[in-house]
């Protein structure tokens, strides 16, 4: 459901690379706030975020969640974002399992809805085949297809 959702309602994007991870950071929240969901300040905190915490937000390798602190500034709504590169996005140069090219970003003002795509966020994240062809896809109708295959959506 989640993958067909974010690409119905245009939340996916798809890049060939980033300048470096800010910049990733930046072009993982641009369709949450194309869509309305944030405002640029928000990918703003979550740099701020991971400049103080480190890349927290790598959870396995090649797959980063970009998200903040509840509450956070630039939040209008609650939703979820997929943004793909073609080239690595580099977090730590020392330590290359913190390399990323699936970003799903967060933003989350409703916490049942946050809960419910955590949850299928969960899904994603616990099923390997999946997250190696979601590092390959380049289209919104292939998110669909890997939903339907995947997910059941």
């Amino acid at each position: 459901m989640l993958l067909k959702e974010i690409a119905q309602q245009n939340r996916a994007a798809f890049f060939p690379a980033a300048s470096d991870w800010k910049d990733a950071i930046q072009k993982s929240c641009q369709p949450l706030v194309e869509t309305g969901c944030a405002t640029p300040a928000y990918a703003q905190r979550v740099i701020e975020c991971v400049e103080e915490f480190g890349p927290y937000i790598v959870i396995v390798p090649g797959l980063a969640i970009p998200h903040s602190t509840k509450g956070a500034p630039g939040v209008t709504q609650t939703a979820v974002s997929f943004v793909r590169f073609e080239q690595p996005v580099i977090f730590d140069p020392t330590d290359r399992e913190k390399d990323a090219r699936v970003f799903f970003a967060l933003a989350a003002v409703d916490e049942d809805a946050h809960i419910k795509n955590m949850r299928q966020l969960f899904k994603i994240l616990s099923n390997e085949e999946l997250l190696e062809k979601l590092a390959c896809v380049s289209s919104t109708q292939e998110l669909i297809k890997l939903d339907e295959q995947y997910l059941g959506g």
